[in-house]
């Protein structure tokens, strides 16, 4: 009996992936440990290994097939002894002659049968809804979804018009022309709600422009940023704090130290330094090293700081663990290796889930102060401005100094303004007399 091969769970939040690459082909013979294909997070692209020995019969979601579900049976292993020819792809999951499958990548058991034909009506029936309409010659009337909503509200019969877009493609313009001219449908009862009150949340699936673009598919990266980023500000009550502080002390810390590690081939980046003072500020005011999940609020004894590191395809946060007790060496050599994997797309799921807060650095792009989104479930994120020459009074005197803005973004429901504030105060001084960091 053939081995079904499953689309894996790669992380505990993975739902669907993307089958990126196969690297192996029919007929291969396959043992475990070897590396089968190449599958898409939501974070990153990672190995799928072999667990079973056996002769890969056929393979049922070519690579490249987005939103694959988790237990979707991708591919079919015949064991010893059998004969991979004679295997055939489970009900439901015929391949198609496109290469691609019956169920829209669904597993088998979720395939629902065919509704039964309805009894005869002897009312006379509703016009068609104006989603599908059909044209005189059976086939579907080719039309934008903006299009088909104006025609909906304004009672116009779409297969009675010719369409002026691509390929005859009904689109905005031609409803607009042919308002109060094309005849009005029987409207179905009951009526579709008003455009207007749909909730604010839903946005259309498209829109009409005639700016020349292009129109690329959201990565599932990317989609999954966007999910998080409206559930951050739709659910999370943002406060945020500003301080300004001096850098000369850490940069002269800095330079010293990086003297001294030379031999080592160890060099510390100001960001290193920063990420270091944020997990010893969580530590001297933990009411900020918290998150908060339903009715519990989560109070940690070791500062994981996440660092936000830009990739090609979007933005992740690996993890610095126990941050607050490594110096700043390995803080140094930890960082550098995570943000190389990240962008190489290598990061294994542990490495970048979790954390109990976050830093975000955007000084070396020029930016002087911003507001960071909170990265849930965590409690609070730094986020970090360019440090630049300013005018600065020092010990009653206006000097020039080297200043940058650091604004901590806090979960109010878990963190008060008050601990927020204390927090942004222990690391200026911690930034400012860097020595404390290295006690």
């Amino acid at each position: 009996m053939p081995i079904e091969l499953k689309m894996p769970a790669l992380s505990p939040t993975m739902e669907e992936g993307t089958l990126a690459k196969w690297l192996v082909k029919e007929g291969d013979t396959v043992s475990s440990g070897d590396i089968l294909a190449e599958i898409e997070t939501d974070k990153a692209t990672m190995e799928f290994e072999a667990i079973d020995e056996g002769t890969i019969a056929k393979i049922l979601v070519p690579e490249g097939t987005d939103e694959v579900k988790v237990g979707t049976v991708i591919a079919l292993i015949a064991e010893e002894g059998e004969d991979a020819s004679s295997v055939e792809a489970p009900a439901g999951k015929a391949v198609a002659q496109d290469g691609g499958e019956t169920g829209a990548g669904q597993p088998a058991e979720e395939a629902k049968p065919a509704a039964e034909p309805s009894p005869p009506q002897t009312e006379a029936k509703a016009a068609p809804a104006p989603a599908a309409p059909q044209a005189q010659d059976g086939g579907r009337v080719k039309a934008s979804p903006l299009a088909r909503r104006l025609a909906e509200a304004q009672g116009i019969d779409l297969a009675g018009l010719t369409g002026s877009g691509p390929g005859g493609r009904i689109v905005k313009a031609d409803i607009e022309a042919a308002a109060g001219k094309a005849p009005a449908r029987a409207a179905p009862a009951p009526a579709a709600a008003p455009v207007a009150e749909r909730p604010a949340s839903v946005a259309p699936a498209t829109f009409e422009t005639e700016i020349p673009h292009e129109a690329v598919k959201l990565s599932n990266m990317r989609k999954t940023i966007a999910r998080r980023l409206t559930e951050a500000k739709q659910t999370i009550p943002h406060i945020y704090l500003t301080v300004d502080v001096r850098l000369d002390a850490l940069l002269s810390l800095r330079a010293e130290l990086n003297k001294g590690l030379e031999s080592r081939g160890v060099k510390l980046s100001v960001n290193d330094m920063l990420i270091k003072a944020l997990a010893a500020a969580l530590m001297e005011v933990p009411e900020c090293n918290v998150s908060i999940s339903g009715d519990q609020l989560f109070k940690y004894s070791r500062a994981d700081v996440s660092v936000a590191v830009s990739i090609p395809n979007g933005l992740i946060t690996p993890i610095i663990v126990g941050a607050d007790t490594k110096p700043l060496s390995l803080i140094s050599k930890e960082m550098s290796e995570l943000a190389g994997r990240a962008k190489e797309g290598k990061l294994q799921p542990h490495e970048y889930q979790g954390g109990t807060a976050s830093i975000s650095n955007m000084g070396m792009y020029g930016i002087k102060q911003f507001d960071a989104v909170i990265n849930p479930p965590q409690g609070m994120i730094m986020a970090i401005g360019a440090g630049e020459k300013r005018p600065y009074v020092i010990d009653d005197s206006l000097q020039i100094a080297t200043v940058m803005s650091a604004t901590g973004s806090f979960d109010h429901r878990a963190i008060d303004g008050a601990d927020g504030a204390r927090l942004m105060k222990v690391f200026k001084q911690l930034v400012e007399s860097p020595i404390g960091m290295l006690a």
